[in-house]
């Protein structure tokens, strides 16, 4: 019985009038490759089903667990994207406008809430470190002006300077 379990047989036909060694070798070629397709779709579609990140409310909901959300008015919601991937997180994104306001509610399942918070925690202090960081822009405009007024004292120093002799 354990070698019935063990051992596979393949069966490959193969029509023609001599077969030599290149033409069974192609012929197995083709078998292999068409071996690999399979585990590759077979793969395919186990990750179709257990699909995650951003995805849409019918296939949270078909998940069969409990939905949340939460309500996000940044404008710059790809960014949660990156932090909702490193936690692993299964959510679906659903834009809402009221009195000009635009708003982002994040459905997500309800047992994913600790995590979710986590994730949250992390993309709102990337998102204030990012508010309270200078741009570069300014910094080059206080550089420039720095520059500036150290020419001005340079040029009035030599004034001063010459006429002393």
């Amino acid at each position: 019985m354990q070698e019935e379990v063990t051992e596979k047989t393949i069966a490959l036909c193969i029509k023609g009038g001599k077969i030599t060694a290149q033409i069974l070798k192609a012929a197995l070629l083709k078998l292999l490759s068409k071996i690999e397709k399979k585990k590759q779709q077979a793969k395919g579609e186990k990750s179709q089903c257990e699909k995650s990140g951003k995805q849409s409310i019918k296939s949270l909901q078909k998940s069969g667990a409990q939905i949340t959300n939460i309500v996000v008015t940044d404008n710059n919601i790809k960014s949660f994207d990156r932090v909702a991937r490193k936690y692993g997180i299964d959510y679906s994104l659903k834009k809402v406008e009221q009195e000009g306001k635009t708003e982002y509610l994040v459905f997500f399942e309800a047992k994913d809430v600790d995590v979710m918070t986590a994730a949250f925690k992390e993309y709102t202090s990337e998102t204030l470190k990012k508010q309270k960081r200078e741009s570069v822009r300014q910094k080059l405009e206080k550089v420039k002006a720095e520059l500036s007024n150290h020419r001005q004292l340079k040029k009035e120093k030599k004034r001063e300077q010459e006429p002393i002799r």
